[in-house]
């Protein structure tokens, strides 16, 4: 098994046709370390999203190959895809998208019990993840009932339910005020970071970059690394 667990190849992603043709990404190469937490940095419109989509798998690129965990996934069916997204990745929103009528605790069981988990297990796992992100107090509240930043680790815990090899957040604190902001990301940092996972977080934020474990930089559909 490789230590790599993500690598893009000249990724390519263009919209339209003709006259009309968007380029996005413009031949994109990366590689993600087991374990490695990179931020992934750029303005408004660079493609960020786009990028994660791509090796979120929930988009097909236009040209080149994704290999995860040293399968290529570019040309798989969507059934494949899908397979490959539940077993290896986790996703964060900028939005939290917990679904209202909802618990907190049923909110992070979900991707459990759609894995085929047992209930009691899913039940057991989902608190864990919560009381570790300080929300022990929150098990019964609906989404509603809980503050932004509240809502937010509760999304965060749902994305590490499936003890996924990569995760993959875009803008996960956007939302929220600066010092929430930076609690919050703290405490996404600090998971990711005992359990191992690897991890590919696009942030506006040059603070919270920092703390990464490496930056790279896209701007006009080209990824480039920076010092």
């Amino acid at each position: 098994m490789t230590d790599t667990i993500l690598e893009l190849k000249n990724i390519k992603r263009w919209f339209g046709d003709g006259d009309k043709r968007l380029n996005v990404l413009n031949g994109v190469n990366l590689k993600i370390a087991k374990g490695e937490i990179v931020a992934l940095t750029g303005p408004s419109g660079s493609g960020k999203s786009t990028l994660l989509y791509q090796t979120g798998l929930l988009d097909t690129p236009s040209a080149g190959e994704i290999f995860l965990a040293g399968q290529p996934c570019a040309k798989m069916k969507e059934k494949e895809r899908t397979m490959m997204r539940r077993k290896y990745l986790g996703f964060v929103y900028q939005s939290h998208l917990l679904l209202p009528d909802f618990t907190c605790l049923e909110n992070v069981m979900m991707p459990l019990l759609i894995g085929g988990v047992d209930k009691k297990e899913a039940a057991e796992r989902a608190t864990e993840l919560l009381e570790t992100m300080g929300l022990k107090h929150r098990l019964k509240h609906r989404p509603g009932e809980m503050s932004g930043g509240e809502q937010q680790r509760a999304a965060i815990a749902r994305a590490l339910a499936n003890k996924p090899t990569l995760l993959l957040a875009d803008e996960p604190t956007g939302n929220l005020d600066p010092k929430t902001s930076e609690k919050v990301f703290n405490e996404l940092l600090s998971t990711v970071r005992q359990t191992g996972l690897s991890a590919l977080i696009a942030t506006h934020n040059p603070q919270l970059a920092a703390k990464m474990d490496r930056r790279i930089h896209l701007e006009n559909g080209i990824l480039v690394e920076e010092k």
